[in-house]
């Protein structure tokens, strides 16, 4: 949460491990008051780790977007500084807003909270306040007027900016690369050029050792914590990444960084190009869709969707309103739509996107998660964790040319087949595909796919990367005839924006996958670098 440590060892001493409300309100003391620190004894204690919100429930979210988009309009609209150090420091109050921002109440009733029980309140009174309020029958009684709503519009959307800025480990929107230069993630995010639009002027040169054939392909979440593109450019020849939103091929945003050493020129689209808009692919949703909504894109599409809790919230909130709801509601509504994807159904509904839905924006084809032993749940992390086929098939469209004959593929990470998927979809025979996916619902996803689309080729199926050896890759080497792609991605649950309790970076369980896909492509590399030498 920012304090100094000597702070926090001083408010343990005091206070004992077991409760971090009585911590945290000592800490407050301390801020407020810098005289409540002169009686502070024995200066040298060691430092000691504390504080852990056992009961605090991880939401698994696998993207940053919609923090993301709040940032750069808060951004826009109040020219925030680069460098939050130059900020006014934060009270008491804004502390205590941040805090149960954390926990993971909503801003506007933790802000109400705060207000209704006075400046000297505790976390307990706040959250005893905020659950009674919750309880309560209808929930218009938490709201604000339209005019106390828009004086304190800028101190909301700053509280939210620090409070992402501190769930996120500060990922500023640079990178450094291996020379210590600051390069900026491009805004727009349209890489080496999207359809219809300027394209952008580059110069792309690879290292001799990264030029193909063997290609390869590797997708990561765009904004990753700080340090986290450095890492991967330097493993993958120090090749520059091409970041695209995934908003410019279809209704929905997915801003992804790719490292490949794929060609660049003649890139096409795959057909039928998908709906462009929210009421294009939805158009049994324009009937009921209202004016101040003003949405055309979908945000990242999650592993997780909005409860029925939340969806019932704002049909009641709706429905206590006499004609157009007041600019409170709306911006509430607006707030829990764009958080959670939702899109209206009736008059004062709206829902959750169904996972036929996710697959169709995503470009898969319908029903593609359905069966396989997968629940509603597994099919929404399926997808969650999935390429967006259209985005993807677009950077692999200059491999038809290359292999009209078919492509042998090595597929890390498969998950539910996106990149198959992907050159299925592009027309590209599929000879050989060896599919490295540690989950069974996957692997039998992937398995039902291929079968129903009649593959002519192998599809040669492992559970785990770790099964891939030198040796094990020589074998499959020798079977297939060698690899013409090494295409994967990162699970994003250690990388996204949104993961409070496990943004770990490249450490995490998941994203740390990536040093097995650089240590499989070096191998694959160098056995068929040794093999057309004999």
């Amino acid at each position: 949460m920012g304090f100094p440590e000597e702070h926090v060892v001083k408010a343990v001493k005091e206070n004992g491990e077991e409760s971090a409300d009585l911590i945290l309100e000592t800490l407050l003391t301390y801020s407020a008051s810098p005289l409540a620190l002169q009686s502070s004894p024995e200066e040298d204690q060691p430092p000691i780790s504390i504080i852990k919100r056992e009961s605090e429930e991880e939401t698994d979210q696998s993207s940053s977007d919609y923090y993301e988009n709040l940032l750069e309009d808060f951004s826009d609209a109040d020219s925030l500084p680069e460098d939050e150090d130059t900020m006014t420091p934060l009270s008491d109050n804004d502390n205590k807003l941040l805090f149960l921002m954390d926990m993971g109440y909503d801003m506007d009733e933790s802000s109400i909270a705060i207000e209704r029980c006075g400046p000297d309140s505790s976390i307990d009174q706040l959250t005893d306040f905020i659950s009674a309020a919750q309880l309560a029958k209808g929930s218009d009684h938490l709201y604000r007027d339209a005019e106390d709503e828009d004086k304190c519009q800028k101190k909301r959307k700053r509280l939210a900016y620090l409070s992402w800025k501190k769930k996120n480990q500060r990922p500023n929107k640079k990178i450094c690369n291996g020379e210590d230069e600051l390069m900026k993630l491009p805004k727009p995010m349209v890489g080496f050029g999207v359809p219809n639009q300027p394209y952008p002027a580059f110069q792309r040169t690879l290292p001799e050792d990264a030029l193909g054939p063997l290609y390869f392909y590797y997708e990561n979440v765009a904004l990753a914590p700080k340090g986290v593109w450095n890492t991967i450019s330097r493993y993958l020849y120090d090749i520059h990444p091409e970041f695209v939103d995934s908003k410019f091929f279809c209704a929905c945003a997915r801003k992804r960084g790719y490292i490949h050493n794929l060609p660049v020129g003649n890139r096409f689209r795959l057909l039928p190009i998908p709906a462009a808009t929210i009421q294009d692919a939805f158009p049994l949703s324009k009937k009921w869709w209202p004016a101040w909504d003003t949405r055309t894109k979908l945000n990242c599409l999650k592993t997780t969707v909005a409860s029925a809790k939340t969806t019932e919230k704002i049909r009641k909130a709706l429905e206590d309103c006499d004609g157009d709801p007041p600019l409170v509601v709306q911006k509430y509504v607006m707030e829990e739509c764009r958080k959670w994807n939702l899109v209206w159904i009736g008059k004062n509904r709206v829902a959750t996107l169904e996972p036929d839905e996710f697959e169709v924006l995503l470009g898969f084809p319908k029903n593609h998660t359905r069966g396989g032993g997968s629940n509603r749940t597994d099919r929404f992390k399926s997808l969650g964790n999935s390429f967006q086929i259209d985005t993807v098939a677009y950077h692999l469209s200059v491999l038809k040319p290359l292999f009209p004959t078919g492509i042998t593929v090595l597929s890390l990470f498969s998950g539910i087949g996106g990149a198959e998927v992907s050159l299925h979809r592009l027309n590209i025979p599929l000879k050989s595909v060896v599919s490295v996916e540690i989950s069974q619902v996957n692997r039998n996803i992937v398995r039902s796919w291929w079968e129903q689309t009649n593959q002519r080729g192998c599809l040669i199926e492992l559970e785990d990367v770790q099964l891939l050896s030198h040796e094990r890759l020589e074998q499959l080497i020798h079977s297939v005839g060698g690899f013409d792609l090494v295409i994967g991605g990162s699970p994003c649950n250690n990388l996204a924006g949104c993961n409070r309790v496990s943004r770990d970076g490249l450490d995490g369980k998941e994203s740390a996958l990536f040093f097995d896909y650089w240590r499989i492509l070096d191998s694959v590399k160098c056995i068929q670098k040794n093999r057309q030498k004999n």
